[in-house]
């Protein structure tokens, strides 16, 4: 049997919320779950009605991106794991070209290039973080973050052995749940565009600017003693 691949939209009060989940339901790869976990929202819901046939609807009390994320991992029943923010869109055949190059390169772990969309869907830039070496990339992840959430595909199975995105940090669950991951997976990178990234005025990043930046140092400081240890020995354990 193919793999089943889950994509995880969280939402809350987004006006863009109809285009990820027309995005998602609309992948060419035929075997795959679209959970939309309703983070309390009390605007733009009605947007979702002409999807309800097509997706798993969950609603929750409101917590932030991190509890909406592991809502649905857990309620997931797919192979793979892919998480799309709600402003956002996927190109229509991501799932199917990431999946094939995570099945031909033997990948469990896995991110790629992106667009910059602005708020009206006008293409802006192509992203390609591509670092290089693993321990190029291991360098660059000590000091931030260069993937792109949304570009990821993850084994579910790193869930049920490492657990789910960690609650506490509410803008830099992805950053540190990456770090977690990175001493025991080999991340891949896929340098094909599989997401529109789209940058407005409401968006989180912008909206919490200097609380990211704060918990981004609570996250290095969390990691950076396995991180420099991994540095030491060549970027894998002996």
């Amino acid at each position: 049997m193919e793999p089943k691949v889950s994509i995880v939209i969280p939402f809350y009060n987004c006006a863009y919320i109809d285009q990820a989940v027309h995005s998602a339901i609309h992948q060419t790869y035929p075997h795959i779950e679209v959970i939309v976990v309703d983070d309390g929202s009390k605007k733009h819901v009605e947007r979702l009605q002409p999807f309800m046939d097509r997706i798993r609807y969950i609603r929750k009390k409101n917590g932030g991106t991190a509890t909406a994320l592991n809502e649905g991992i857990k309620r997931a029943t797919g192979d793979y794991f892919v998480w799309l923010s709600s402003d956002d869109v996927m190109l229509l055949d991501r799932v199917e070209k990431q999946l094939k190059f995570m099945l031909d390169v033997k990948a469990s772990f896995c991110h790629g290039a992106y667009h910059y969309v602005d708020a009206n869907s006008e293409w802006m830039d192509t992203v390609r973080p591509e670092v290089g070496s693993r321990l190029e990339m291991l360098q660059v992840l000590t000091e931030g973050c260069p993937i792109n959430g949304c570009t990821v595909m993850l084994e579910m199975d790193a869930f049920r052995k490492f657990g789910m995105f960690d609650t506490e940090f509410r803008y830099t669950h992805d950053y540190e749940m990456w770090l977690r991951l990175f001493p025991l997976y080999e991340l891949f990178y896929y340098d094909e565009p599989l997401m529109c990234y789209r940058v407005h005025e409401s968006m989180g990043t912008k909206k919490h600017f200097e609380a990211l930046k704060a918990e981004m140092e609570l996250v290095q400081a969390k990691h950076r003693p396995i991180l420099l240890n991994l540095l030491q020995v060549g970027g894998y354990w002996k």
